[in-house]
């Protein structure tokens, strides 16, 4: 067969130019479908950027350099910022292999597009040596958030344009009917600036040399800051000065009438004192290290001053008191019932001492004493009309527990059975089983003085009975030794119930 021949049978298939032409048609719309989202086959520079927000990006948006797009976002995804803890937008991007490499310097903008809210990535290329390699992430801070024109137009709300619409109508209010006024204004503006002119040509002259006078007051402001709040404490202190003046002006008026004879006094006196005043000289220039140290040390004796003053018009009063104290002193020592008051005492330190001995280890060691008034303070406590009650409150038992607290037929100390736990078991009612915790006149320190402050330290012991004449049992009747506490003196020591003396002879 002939090569025309085999033409001519392959344009004749109609099945063949078909599956041809569907291809065709499906490999465009493949194409078509994908363009925004990069053609395939075609290599690219993937990056990421961190944005504040997302402002209604989508994916497919352009990415541009200098006005041409140079790729697309792909992804848009969302992530806190470890360091300010908001949440921020990351957009990966593929770029053309032509923008490769990209400073690490440049700047992502978020750009609208049309007035319809589309909108593109605008990137700044820098001049940084360093560049990004592909996968890295541009940080969120060379990212610009753009306003949005909804932002923009909503600035002017209703409060606003009210706001607006007053000021104008204020301005307006202002200028009607003084047309005159303001020619008048204009009129004596001629010779003031007529006058001002050879003033500033002399303030802009170089010989004025009006630089340096700010250049020099700018000097003076930095050597007056460290002291600024002396001066200002200087100030009042004058304001309260003149003020004291001004209440009497005619003493002023003569001080200023007696002035020009104490000057001329002074033109004839002074030369005669310049002997003096160059001694004076001699004794300044040796009191230059006394007036360094002044100048270290007044702060702190101005701050004693300060602090010093008012305690010290308290002192009148409390000195009155000491006198007070000492008459009163004087007369007991001049009363004979004092001599025997103090003999009394000596005997009564006598009788007190032992019961002194067995308190003082409760108290100096365990602090008992501070614990009873602790709890008595919120004892009395109850709010009432005019003052506080006593807080009551009724303690009861339950009414189906053998030989329970309350009852009057018990033949041994209520407790809990052995088999059963003493803080969450209930009778029927639902109500809590009672367990006796006796453990008085517990002892403070132990033979060798150590703190043994059993007391708030021990709780509610499970079992201490020594030789105790009932012992444990799973029966409800036969259960009165089962938790029961009976012993006094706690094995092992308890140590303090406070941060504080661990062994009486630490008491001072």
């Amino acid at each position: 067969m002939s090569r025309s021949g085999a033409r001519a049978s392959l344009v004749a298939s109609p099945v063949l130019i078909g599956a041809i032409t569907v291809l065709v048609t499906f490999v465009a719309v493949f194409l078509a479908y994908n363009a925004n989202k990069g053609l395939p086959f075609v290599p690219t520079f993937n990056v990421s950027a961190e944005l504040p927000g997302g402002a209604n990006l989508v994916e497919s948006n352009e990415v541009q350099l200098g006005g041409f797009r140079v790729g697309q976002v792909d992804k848009i995804r969302t992530r806190v910022d470890s360091k300010t803890g908001r949440a921020i937008a990351v957009i990966d991007m593929k770029l053309d292999k032509k923008v490769e490499p990209l400073p690490k310097d440049t700047l992502v903008n978020i750009r609208p597009r049309s007035a319809l809210g589309l909108k593109y990535i605008e990137l700044k290329v820098g001049k940084s040596q360093e560049s990004y390699r592909p996968g890295d992430v541009i940080p969120v801070k060379q990212a610009q958030q753009p306003i949005e024109i909804d932002e923009f137009f909503s600035t002017f709300n209703d409060e606003m344009r009210n706001n607006q619409r007053r000021t104008f109508t204020g301005f307006g209010d202002a200028f009607a009917g003084r047309g005159a006024s303001i020619n008048e204004a204009i009129t004596n503006l001629l010779p003031f600036v007529t006058h001002l002119q050879p003033v500033m040509t002399t303030l802009s002259a170089p010989e004025t040399k009006l630089d340096d006078f700010f250049r020099q007051a700018g000097r003076t402001s930095a050597q007056i800051a460290p002291v600024a709040r002396t001066y200002g404490r200087l100030f009042t202190n004058m304001g309260t000065t003149f003020e004291a003046l001004g209440r009497s002006p005619k003493s002023l008026q003569d001080f200023l009438e007696r002035s020009p004879r104490t000057l001329a006094q002074g033109i004839r006196s002074l030369p005669v004192q310049r002997p003096f005043l160059a001694d004076s000289e001699v004794l300044a220039s040796k009191l230059i290290p006394v007036a360094d140290e002044f100048r270290r040390s007044l702060p702190k004796i101005s701050n004693a001053f300060v602090v010093g003053t008012p305690v010290l018009r308290k002192a009148p009063k409390l000195n009155r008191n000491t006198e007070d104290v000492f008459n009163a002193l004087f007369d007991l020592a001049e009363n004979p019932n004092t001599l025997l008051a103090l003999k009394d005492l000596t005997t009564t330190f006598a009788v007190a001492a032992p019961l002194v001995e067995f308190v003082a280890p409760h108290q100096t060691v365990c602090n008992y004493w501070n614990y009873y008034w602790t709890g008595l303070s919120e004892h009395i406590s109850e709010p009432v009309r005019g003052g506080t009650l006593q807080r009551t409150l009724l303690k009861s038992d339950n009414r189906t527990q053998d030989n329970r607290l309350s009852g009057s037929d018990a033949d041994r100390p209520g407790d809990v059975p052995a088999n059963q736990d003493p803080q969450e078991q209930r009778d029927p009612e639902g109500n809590p089983l009672v367990a006796i915790h006796a453990q008085a006149y517990s002892p403070a320190i132990d033979a060798q003085g150590n703190a043994d402050c059993q007391t708030g330290q021990t709780g509610y012991l499970n079992r201490l009975v020594t030789g105790g004449r009932y012992r444990p049992s799973d029966n409800p009747a036969e259960g009165g030794g089962s938790h029961t506490v009976f012993d006094s003196d706690t094995p092992g020591l308890a140590g303090p119930t406070f941060k504080g003396l661990k062994n009486l002879k630490d008491v001072p």
